[in-house]
């Protein structure tokens, strides 16, 4: 049997199961966390922490008809200057209810389109941030580019304000793709904002891709792949796109018969896959590629490897805390998302109160599950002994709480004294494979496909 029919017969190809981004994801907050719950988790961080930071912009230009984002479109930037100031008061806010000394260590500004912004909005966003929550050492400032939404004013002002990692998306460089996805963004227009970026010593780079688009092939996806490695990027990710209509209303224009089929989908990963490692990438998790230099790839060769809303990351903080509309917030005692639509948004910030609209409160096995999960996505393997470092479960206790795993992909796991592993083999089902973990989830409904 190859390896395709026994990812078949376990049912990789009709599954849809979460990102696992968070756990519980999303899907699972509630209203019973409000404002009063978001005041008492900032205010319960230590003294001198250091946090991450995350600022999301939900303006484009253009609406991209693939994208799942929350995002809204402006044809001005009145709207946007509006939301810069609510931004603004926003922190504000949230440094009333910080305890002295707390500094970022990770801070990423995302949307949407953060390159829209004026330099001027550009220099005052930052300088408002900085003057509340300084960076601390070494740290990490990203900010996602749009390479049709970039001038040199406004490279200038990322610069000046301490960017030091860019985040370019690409999806891919055919343009009979790019022409059914809604995305033009031709290699030359991409190449500039590259050069540009390094211009003014901003040399971390990183990159996205999708496989899983309209009428993408091999051929293609490896052109595509050819031409983001000409680039450089320090990481990359390689996401599958997912085709959800019923939640992003813009991906109605896309031709549900020119999508490929989940084997189709398979394949073009695999094909970008051999490509990226061939190029002298690692493979990080799931679906990120990285030069052996990178923070990522040493992350994962040391262990510290995690993940976040963003995908993977080096980052481990304790505390991520959202900024703007639908941003989501991390604490140790649980999730806090802002209300999703701009205009709640605005109106709770304005009127002196956080923005919080939902989100969920750790319980029970939570934090352990979820730890379970990112071990999993992070390594392919959890280590029993590291659980019971972090909270105290014993490894019979662990292997107990991995055995649906093994008995739902027989074959395909191996459990031993210290730890739980996946076969090479078996990566694909990973995300199927901490579904088995989730002690909430019960509907494919509302998520994209496993591969």
């Amino acid at each position: 049997m190859t390896v395709y029919q026994q990812l078949r017969n376990f049912g990789l190809f009709d599954a849809r199961v979460p990102r696992y981004t968070s756990y519980p994801t999303a899907t699972h907050f509630s209203k019973a966390i409000g404002p009063a719950d978001t005041n008492d988790w900032l205010c319960a961080v230590p003294e001198n922490a250091t946090v991450s930071l995350y600022v999301h912009i939900p303006f484009c230009r253009r609406l991209c008809w693939f994208c799942a984002c929350r995002t809204q479109g402006t044809t001005t930037l009145s709207p946007v200057a509006a939301y810069v100031e609510t931004l603004k008061q926003e922190i504000d806010l949230v440094r009333a209810r910080l305890p002295a000394g707390v500094t970022i260590e990770h801070l990423h500004w995302g949307g949407g389109t953060p390159t829209l912004l004026a330099p001027n909005m550009i220099r005052d966003l930052a300088d408002t941030i900085f003057a509340r929550l300084p960076l601390a050492e070494a740290a990490q400032f990203s900010v996602e580019i749009d390479p049709g939404e970039i001038d040199e004013p406004r490279l200038d002002a990322l610069s000046d304000a301490g960017m030091n990692r860019a985040s370019i998306g690409v999806q891919d460089f055919d343009p009979e793709i790019q022409a059914t996805i809604g995305r033009e963004q031709g290699y030359d227009l991409t190449r500039r904002a590259v050069d540009g970026l390094r211009a003014r010593g901003i040399s971390s780079l990183n990159m996205d891709i999708l496989f899983g688009l309209p009428h993408q092939t091999g051929e293609k996806i490896s052109d595509s792949v050819e031409k983001v490695l000409s680039l450089s990027p320090d990481r990359i990710a390689l996401f599958g796109y997912a085709h959800v209509p019923w939640m992003a209303k813009r991906q109605v224009l896309i031709p549900t018969d020119a999508l490929p089929t989940p084997e189709a989908r398979l394949g073009l990963f695999e094909t970008a896959q051999q490509v990226f490692l061939a190029g002298g990438y690692e493979e990080i998790g799931i679906d990120h590629f990285a030069r052996p230099d990178d923070g990522l790839a040493r992350a994962r060769r040391e262990g510290s490897l995690r993940r976040n809303f963003q995908g993977y990351t080096e980052d481990t903080s304790t505390v991520l805390i959202g900024l703007g509309a639908s941003a989501i917030s991390r604490y140790p005692q649980g999730y806090a998302q802002n209300a999703p639509a701009t205009p709640a948004y605005q109106g709770a910030v304005r009127s002196g109160r956080l923005a919080t609209s939902r989100g969920h409160r750790f319980a029970g096995d939570d934090l352990l599950r979820a730890r379970m999960i990112e071990m999993l996505l992070c390594d392919f393997e959890i280590d029993f002994a590291r659980l019971e470092t972090e909270f105290g479960t014993s490894a019979r206790t662990a292997a107990e709480m991995t055995a649906p795993m093994a008995a739902a992909f027989p074959g395909m796991t191996a459990t031993s004294d210290d730890r739980f592993r996946l076969r090479p083999e078996a990566r694909a089902l990973a995300r199927m494979a901490a579904r088995q973990l989730d002690a909430y989830e019960v509907s494919q409904s509302g998520h994209s496909h496993a591969i």
